[in-house]
């Protein structure tokens, strides 16, 4: 036996090419098989030499007339060609010599589909149905579904799978892909149904249980999609996947401690993924067990050391046990790929005023209101730290800047009035209060955090304490 039968299928199609190119020069006598043509012409096609695929044909067709299979050959040839109206012209003359052949309604769907004739699509697709039966059909739907995934009429490559799955409700490979198909055209209703069907009859497919919870967390619900996940893992205890899921649903419904332990499972079950690491470091920071949270952050880290994303949610974890310095340092190696982000850049300011280092923050928040002028929460940050750093001045004129980008923020006017006080420019500061006062009064507390001393201003105290009882007493008036 052959140790190499790939070599001996190249010296094959080589001796049958060479056959073929002496046949077309008429320096032979010889006689090629129509299983031979089909390679030859395979081989063309795989080459994308169209026309030279569709000359084999024309001339294969010529030795062989009655066959269908070259005929269908040659469809799909000219459809390569966009050559689509020739194209059933040669799928009818197929049609009278094999009308049973699968391949005849495949190529056919994609002529028609590349022509955007829909309803004869449709026609077509039901006669196919009620041709075959059996394997023959199952096997028909999956390679039509393929055709309708090329031309993106999803919602058919749906039906395709369900027609499957009532014809074989244990087919794995139909119960596999629509899962997928099922989120992707968001058909979960559907999806749930089919699969209560199927368990019905056989209530110990894992699989029809998993996508059973699939689409019920597809439409949130995700109480019974963990029930139906449950189902899945007592009949399989090693199903990486439900697991997965179960983790996902979990924390949706923010059951991080069940979450974390299904997350565990996953991982104990398959290989380490950046994803899961991921997501197990997000549950420890919500139930604030950050050193668990950085461990499992830093893993996803190794695993996927492109993602600055995961550099910034480690630094977020020693932001949360102020330990600023820490937190800059991988702030910085994620800065340096991407120098504007304003998360990063925020997230550094917050640092280095904690440190005290407002030069090195002002730097930092100046770049989040470059890149979100629009965004109040960084404008808010950046005016913190000018007052902080005595910079009121300055810090009146980013007032004054960020009122204006944001559509008139009464939380600026606020800052404006703050840093006037600061200033000694307690008239127009006062000014300034009245008119945030009026504008929106929910914002007292922060005006007041600035600068608690502030109070102690007669005159200020006195136009927030009239302004709130006149806006309580219209309050409750009405």
């Amino acid at each position: 036996m052959s140790n190499n039968p790939f070599g001996h299928e190249r010296e094959e199609l080589k001796a049958l090419l060479q056959s073929y190119s002496n046949l077309k020069e008429g320096n032979s006598t010889g006689f090629i098989e129509e299983e031979g043509f089909e390679k030859i012409i395979d081989y063309f096609d795989n080459k994308e030499k169209f026309q030279d695929a569709l000359e084999a044909s024309d001339f294969s067709i010529t030795q062989f007339p009655f066959s269908a299979s070259l005929l269908l050959k040659k469809a799909a040839i000219l459809i390569s060609l966009r050559r689509f109206a020739d194209s059933l012209q040669v799928l009818d003359q197929a049609y009278l010599f094999d009308n049973r052949n699968l391949s005849f309604f495949v190529i056919k769907t994609d002529a028609l589909l590349a022509m955007g004739s829909q309803f004869e699509v449709i026609d077509l697709f039901e006669s196919a149905v009620s041709v075959f039966e059996g394997e023959e059909k199952i096997e028909l739907l999956f390679q039509l579904s393929e055709v309708y995934d090329d031309y993106e009429y999803f919602d058919i490559v749906f039906d395709c799978l369900v027609f499957i799955l009532n014809e074989d409700p244990s087919n794995e490979e139909a119960l596999y892909k629509i899962c997928f198909w099922t989120d992707f055209t968001g058909r979960n209703e559907e999806g749930i149904r089919l699969h209560q069907k199927i368990i019905e009859d056989r209530p110990f497919s894992e699989l029809a249980w998993f996508n059973l919870g699939s689409a019920y967390q597809g439409i949130k619900l995700y109480e019974k999609a963990i029930d139906a996940y449950q189902y899945a893992v007592a009949i399989d205890e090693e199903f990486d996947y439900a697991y997965r899921n179960m983790g996902d649903a979990y924390i949706k419904l923010r059951k991080y401690k069940e979450a974390i332990e299904m997350l565990e499972k996953v991982l104990a079950l398959s290989r380490p993924e950046s994803i899961i690491y991921e997501a197990l470091g997000h549950c420890f920071d919500k139930i604030k067990n950050f050193s668990q949270a950085r461990v499992n952050y830093k893993k996803a880290y190794h695993l996927n050391p492109e993602d600055t994303q995961l550099q910034y949610k480690i630094a977020c974890t020693y932001m949360s046990e102020s330990s600023w310095t820490h937190a800059i340092k991988f702030l910085q190696s994620a800065i340096k790929i991407h120098v504007m982000q304003p998360d990063y850049n925020l997230a550094l300011g917050r640092c280095y005023v904690q440190l005290g280092k407002y030069e090195d923050a002002i730097l930092f928040l100046g770049n989040v209101v470059r890149v979100r002028p629009k965004n109040v929460p960084g404008w808010i940050e950046l005016l913190k730290c000018l007052y902080d750093a005595g910079l009121y001045e300055e810090g009146f004129e980013y007032a004054a800047i960020a009122f204006e980008q944001t559509v008139s923020k009464p939380i600026f006017l606020y800052y404006k009035s703050a840093f006037l006080f600061a200033t000694g420019q307690s008239k127009q500061a006062l000014v300034y209060l009245e008119l945030a006062l009026h504008s929106n009064t929910k914002f007292i507390k922060q005006f007041i955090e600035l600068n608690p001393a502030i109070l102690q201003n007669q005159q200020a105290a006195d136009l927030i304490a009239s302004i709130k009882k006149n806006k309580s007493s219209r309050t409750k008036r009405n």
